[in-house]
């Protein structure tokens, strides 16, 4: 049978996925639109379907595509069987790694641009424009609280002296600045496991230095005239 490709098919339906957005972990989500390709090739069938989908809990739009064929259910029950569908998703979603969700607001923009870029490609497997973009995180939130240094690794330790940082927090940080370096020079590759614990380690800098400083401000006490 030839291909047939059909508009909206799948629309008014719902899949459960995680969330692109700020909700936590997997969540009910709208198929908004879609266009659902399919066929046979001797006795097997085949279909794929992508889809604009949206989350019932924050609204947030990504895409869907999922295909498979007739040879890829798998009996779970007497009379019960589940299909094994390849589905991928855009943005690329980690369920455990939820980022800074709607604290973003509260970085400085540049900060705050150049963090949605890093995650982005941590989320998408750029091992190598993650590297890259670790380090230059940690450098413009050096800039940004004006360490004293002239290079990034004096400026890590600047940030000691300033008190921003405890010693330990800025170890950890210059074991990210080596990974960048070797991103950015050698074009080397670092696990997606590391680049995870990285990012982790960057947003609780952004956390610590400006998200609760920021919410903190607003239980201080006024001060007296």
């Amino acid at each position: 049978m030839p291909d047939q490709l059909k508009k909206d098919k799948s629309t008014g339906h719902s899949v459960e996925v995680a969330c692109a957005g700020t909700c936590s972990g997997i969540t009910h989500h709208a198929i908004m639109a879609s266009m659902d390709r399919g066929g046979s090739n001797e006795h097997i069938d085949w279909w794929s379907h992508y889809q604009v989908i949206m989350c019932q809990g924050c609204k947030t739009l990504s895409f869907r595509q999922a295909s498979g064929t007739s040879e890829d259910y798998e009996q779970i029950g007497e009379d019960e069987w589940v299909s094994n569908e390849s589905v991928q998703l855009y943005p690329a979603r980690k369920t455990d790694s939820l980022g800074l969700g709607d604290d973003v607001i509260r970085l400085p923009d540049t900060i705050a641009r150049l963090y949605e870029e890093t995650r982005t490609t941590l989320l998408n497997a750029t091992p190598v424009l993650t590297g890259i973009g670790l380090r230059a995180l940690v450098e413009t939130v050096c800039k940004e609280k004006k360490a004293p240094g002239d290079n990034l690794q004096k400026r890590i330790d600047g940030l000691v002296e300033m008190g921003v940082l405890t010693k330990a927090d800025a170890d950890v940080l210059h074991e990210i600045r080596s990974m960048g370096n070797d991103a950015a020079h050698e074009a080397k590759p670092h696990p997606d496991e590391q680049l995870f614990l990285a990012m982790e380690v960057v947003e609780h800098l952004l956390k610590s230095v400006y998200i609760i400083p920021f919410k903190l401000a607003k239980f201080a006490k006024p001060k007296l005239p």
